[in-house]
């Protein structure tokens, strides 16, 4: 939503601005029960979902932490089920600090109110702000699912990005991160030879990814043999190193290009480290804290975005880059408290969001087939608008490859977004299967230090292929979300294509598990109907009615940790 001061006067107070502000009514007593998640914290439990009822006694608040839409505390998207069936999704537009207040205010009714939490203001003659925006969707029905499958749906139809009016195909990437060896940092002694010889060990392999992913410290000041070596001590300074990178990024980017694949390059222009490029030239673009050697870049300065526009616009068009990876690896809402003028708590924040959006805008425009991968510190930025300008290649910075992690973030991710991703670094099935989704990184070794077999590498990524359009159909939770972070837990869900009339379910036994079987109830299933069942772990197929399969399936693992992996397709329709 926008605000604008249309008169010659300084404005009223503009305080607790609430963009939705409505009542949600049920033909029967009971209460509604609020469908919402946690936000990402680097932990197992990042996109946990929670299921509460709203009673006078307890209200339900939600906010993140920080100044990132999906930090911590609270996830943008949520679920309001009505205790007479039905109900509405609510899904927030904005990439700051965002409020829900959801409220019983009469027996048969609650109030949901929501916008920006830290706003008391006044907006000058002819001065216009952007507020946060919220889509709501409502649906019928006595199953919750059915309106998390319309939003599913929704998002890939309306706040996917487009290229040539389809909704992008977010691809399956490889990394360069293992030339690297102590006392090298994380990335920074990677070169140019190393990442091209990368590339031709891919090809000769066969185990090529559709996307190379060339992540931080490949800019100015990193390097063994330099004072500030580490990758996060020198952003700010946007220029390729060139003595490790002699030609500059084209030749990866072309190396990419002629084995089919394409480039993706790893940015994080709202931070900038002392005495960096920005630091030195443009110190008045910074909101700076004392003690604290984190500044803020200032998007919104017009002059700054501008430039930087310009100069990532110019790396992108020089280096070829298909893919802009964007991170942001701290708060910023500290930086907004302190920068803020007199009287208008909240402008700094409003300013900077505004222009992120419009430096996104911008590459998006100027680049019409760019992709946007949005990383905050893994998933600590997704709301309604980044999901409709990126994806997030890297939805958590939880302990990586830890794979109980993974089957989590899976699960509470599902309810209201289909395109996200994680890494896959084993080819075992459990590791593999956690990882599994419309996207993921392959960080699998390939230099022979700890590496997985070459035939298994080729065998899971013609099965990742294979299985990962079930991810953007319907989604059901086959186990519940109670103690789901534990290891004496089970976990299932089901990806169903009512279109094509078939699905995957996907379970996993946990490692202190001590059941060896569970059953569960399959959904979305076209009535009387016939399946074929096939159990691909023991290479079964069997036949079954959709009644019995949603009266109940078993499945059974006898190890632990273990998997197990089901595709089901319909033989005859009545």
């Amino acid at each position: 939503m926008n605000d604008k001061n249309r008169s010659k006067l300084k404005s009223r107070t503009l305080e607790n601005e609430a963009v939705l502000n409505e009542s949600f009514f049920s033909q029967t007593k009971g209460d509604f029960i609020l469908h919402h998640s946690k936000g990402s914290n680097a932990e197992r439990s990042d996109f946990q979902p929670f299921d509460d009822p709203v009673t006078y006694e307890k209200p339900q608040y939600l906010t993140p932490s920080g100044g990132r839409s999906s930090d911590n505390s609270a996830f943008p998207f949520f679920n309001l089920e009505s205790p007479d069936g039905g109900g509405v999704v609510c899904a927030i537009g904005w990439t700051g600090k965002w409020y829900a207040d959801i409220r019983k205010n009469q027996d048969q009714s609650v109030v949901v109110k929501s916008g920006m939490e830290r706003m008391k203001l006044f907006l000058n003659p002819g001065e216009e702000i952007r507020t946060p925006s919220v889509a709501l969707l409502f649906w019928n029905g006595t199953d919750r699912m059915v309106g998390h499958n319309q939003f599913r749906q929704f998002i890939l139809s309306h706040h996917t990005r487009k290229i040539d009016d389809c909704p992008a195909k977010y691809p399956v990437a490889g990394s360069f991160d293992y030339g690297d060896p102590a006392p090298c940092g994380e990335y920074n002694c990677l070169t140019e030879q190393y990442a091209l010889a990368l590339i031709e060990r891919y090809k000769r392999f066969d185990i090529l990814p559709e996307l190379f992913w060339l992540d931080a410290g490949w800019y100015t000041g990193g390097g063994i043999d330099l004072p500030k070596g580490e990758w996060w001590q020198n952003v700010g300074n946007w220029s390729v190193a060139k003595e490790r990178f002699p030609n500059g990024l084209l030749p990866l980017a072309e190396a990419a290009h002629a084995v089919g694949s394409r480039f993706m390059v790893w940015f994080e222009p709202e931070r900038v480290r002392p005495n960096t490029e920005i630091d030195r030239e443009h110190p008045e673009w910074l909101i700076k804290r004392v003690g604290k050697e984190d500044y803020l870049f200032d998007l919104g300065n017009a002059s700054a975005r501008l430039w930087l526009t310009n100069r990532i616009s110019d790396i992108i068009r020089k280096e070829k880059i298909d893919f802009y990876r964007q991170d942001f690896n701290f708060d910023p809402l500290p930086y907004w408290e302190q920068s803020e003028e007199p009287g208008r708590k909240g402008i700094r924040e409003i300013r900077h969001i505004e222009g992120l959006y419009a430096f996104w805008d911008s590459l998006l425009v100027r680049f019409p087939k760019l992709l946007i991968d949005n990383c905050a510190s893994g998933g600590r930025r997704i709301d309604l608008e980044t999901t409709s300008r990126s994806a997030p290649l890297w939805r958590t910075d939880y302990q990586y490859g830890e794979p109980n992690g993974y089957q989590c973030h899976t699960y509470g991710l599902h309810f209201y977004l289909p395109v996200h991703g994680t890494a896959i670094y084993k080819t075992d099935n459990y590791t593999f299967r956690s990882g599994l989704g419309t996207t993921a990184v392959f960080n699998w070794e390939v230099t022979g230090r700890d590496g997985e077999p070459i035939p298994l590498l080729r065998e899971k990524i013609k099965e990742y292929k294979e299985l990962r359009a079930f991810y953007y159909a319907d989604y059901y939770p086959l186990t519940s979300n109670k103690n789901m972070t534990a290891d004496n837990k089970w976990l299932a869900y089901q990806m169903n294509r009512p279109g094509e009339g078939d699905g995957i379910v996907v379970a996993f036994r946990r490692k202190d598990c001590g059941e060896e079987s569970i059953t569960v109830q399959l959904q979305g299933l076209h009535p009387k109907s016939m399946y074929s069942i096939t159990f691909q772990d023991y290479n079964i197929t069997l036949l079954q009615r959709a009644e019995t399969l949603q009266d109940g399936l078993q499945l059974s693992i006898p190890q632990k940790p273990g998997s197990l992996l089901i595709r089901y397709k319909i033989q005859s329709e009545k």
